[in-house]
């Protein structure tokens, strides 16, 4: 895919991975839509970006503001070309600290975002015979570590739900992409571990934002299926899938350091 004079719209954009994938897709000539709740830090964010990027107020968990936006985008663009899925987030605790709230809230804003999103696109993308649906994802959506259940289990159902809608799109024009990323180094971390023990746990093994972002653009311009980050990390989720326990004996001192 050429992106130039693309309008792609960005979830999570007024800060970490979504802002800079912003920046580099609008430097490729697109035109990127930042979608966040945070209207200040959207128009911040927007001002520092290469172009005139669009931006607009949107909160994933409402689906009358979704159903709204798309509306607006499609009477403003004409189409929309990519939806990049980027809006969550996570919080470390153990399953038995964790409210019941807490888990609907994480579930509604990471997996249910997305359904809203793509539900609302969809014939839109439909009618045209083209579209790209990029949902990040995560590596703890395919291997499940200590103060993770609920962000796991997030992550596991956005995988589950891009695999079968792949499927189901496959002879459409539409192409379905998951951004599968370990550890990166962004404001995610305020919230899933605002004690630092995760970060200063894992420092060889946090990613720079930057080259997450470049694998991002490049996977949407190559509308590659599946992307995980970092590449060695694919063996080891072979290794799990192939010898669960395994895997889970060797790992478990390594991955659960949050």
């Amino acid at each position: 895919m050429k992106l130039k004079d693309k309008v792609i719209l960005i979830t999570g954009a007024s800060s970490g991975i979504g802002a800079i994938c912003a920046q580099k897709l609008s430097e490729q000539g697109a035109l990127p839509v930042l979608l966040a709740r945070s209207e200040d830090k959207l128009q911040k964010i927007s001002a520092s970006i290469t172009g005139t990027p669009d931006w607009y107020p949107l909160d994933v968990t409402d689906n009358v503001q979704v159903e709204a936006l798309i509306k607006r985008m499609i009477d403003r663009y004409g189409q929309i070309d990519v939806v990049l899925n980027n809006a969550g987030y996570g919080q470390f605790e153990m399953t038995k600290d964790m409210t019941v709230a807490a888990f609907e809230q994480m579930m509604d804003v990471n997996y249910m975002g997305i359904v809203r999103m793509t539900k609302a696109v969809l014939p839109h993308m439909l009618a045209s015979g083209q579209g790209h649906i990029v949902n990040v994802a995560s590596m703890a959506g395919k291997i499940g570590t200590a103060k993770s259940a609920s962000y796991t289990a997030t992550k596991h159902a956005v995988l589950g739900f891009s695999n079968a809608l792949r499927q189901e799109l496959r002879e459409t024009g539409i192409k379905v992409t998951t951004i599968n990323p370990g550890p990166i180094d962004t404001p995610f971390f305020e919230t899933a571990d605002p004690g630092g023990s995760y970060i200063s746990n894992l420092k060889g093994f946090i990613m720079k934002p930057e080259y997450v972002a470049d694998k991002m653009v490049q996977a949407i311009i190559k509308q590659k299926e599946e992307v995980n980050l970092p590449h060695i990390a694919a063996a080891g989720i072979k290794l799990y899938q192939l010898f669960p326990r395994l895997a889970d004996k060797l790992t478990y001192g390594l991955l659960n350091r949050k």
